[in-house]
C-alpha cells in the first residue's frame, strides 16, 4: 500500500516544511514593518507569542518529517528515523529560536543600526 521507502512522507516533510516557512517569513516582515513605523516594543514583544510560534512549529514538524523519512530512506526502521530525527530537530530549533529572540532584543535595545556590523 505504502511506497518502501516512503518518498511521499519526504515531500510532505519538505513541503510543509517550505509552506510554514513562507508563512512564518510573511509574519516576522510584517511584525517587523510594523515595528519600524511606530518603534512600539509591543510589536516585538507579540512575536514572542503564538503568531510566531505556530509558523515556527510547522516549520519543525515539516523538518523532522524529512528528516526520519531521508533516514528511512537507507534502510533504517521508522522508530529509529525518527528517534534520530525528533532530538535533531528540537536541538536545531532551539538553537535557531534562541538566535532570533538575540537578534529581536537587539533590535528592540538599538533599532536596526544595531545590527549593522560594519557601523562603529
Amino acid at each position: 500500500m505504502y511506497l518502501q521507502p516512503p518518498y511521499v512522507l519526504l515531500i510532505a516533510g519538505l513541503l510543509s516544511a517550505i509552506a510554514s516557512g513562507s508563512a512564518f517569513s510573511a509574519v516576522l516582515q510584517q511584525s517587523l514593518e510594523a515595528w519600524s513605523k511606530n518603534r512600539s516594543t509591543r510589536v516585538l514583544a507579540g512575536l514572542r507569542g503564538p503568531k510566531l510560534k505556530l509558523p515556527f512549529f510547522g516549520v519543525c514538524t515539516g523538518v523532522c518529517v524529512f528528516l526520519a523519512a531521508g533516514v528511512q530512506i537507507f534502510g533504517f526502521s521508522n522508530r529509529t528515523a525518527f528517534s534520530f530525527a525528533t532530538p535533531m530537530t528540537f536541538f536545531i530549533a532551539w538553537l535557531v529560536w534562541s538566535q532570533l529572540m538575540k537578534v529581536l532584543l537587539r533590535i528592540e535595545r538599538g533599532g536596526s543600526r544595531a545590527l549593522d556590523i560594519d557601523a562603529p
